[in-house]
């Protein structure tokens, strides 16, 4: 039996699971100005996995690049929430959601 395929599964539902408290905990203390950070992890974690020949290691690598990626929007869209108030503001910074 071959068990890559599952383990790539459970390790991107770990990663995505991972990112939500990240993006959130990110948005909350810096803003959204944090978003270049995002950018900048996720696209090394890709151009990292393009060298690595381990198919599982680089899939993993590169499934948390996407990830990263992927909270750039996220970041945007955590701050909606928060002045939605589906999420506490931070009280020493609340020039930023005006």
């Amino acid at each position: 039996m071959y068990f890559e395929g599952l383990i790539i599964a459970v390790i991107t539902f770990l990663i995505i699971g991972l990112f939500h408290p990240i993006v959130i905990k990110s948005e909350y203390y810096f803003g959204v100005r944090c978003w270049p950070v995002f950018a900048i992890v996720g696209t090394t974690l890709l151009i990292i996995s393009l060298f690595v020949s381990d198919i599982l290691t680089a899939s993993v690598i590169g499934i948390a690049g996407c990830s990263s990626l992927w909270s750039v929007l996220e970041i945007f869209e955590q701050r909606k929430r928060v002045m939605r108030g589906w999420f506490p503001r931070n009280p020493n910074r609340k020039d930023d959601y005006q």
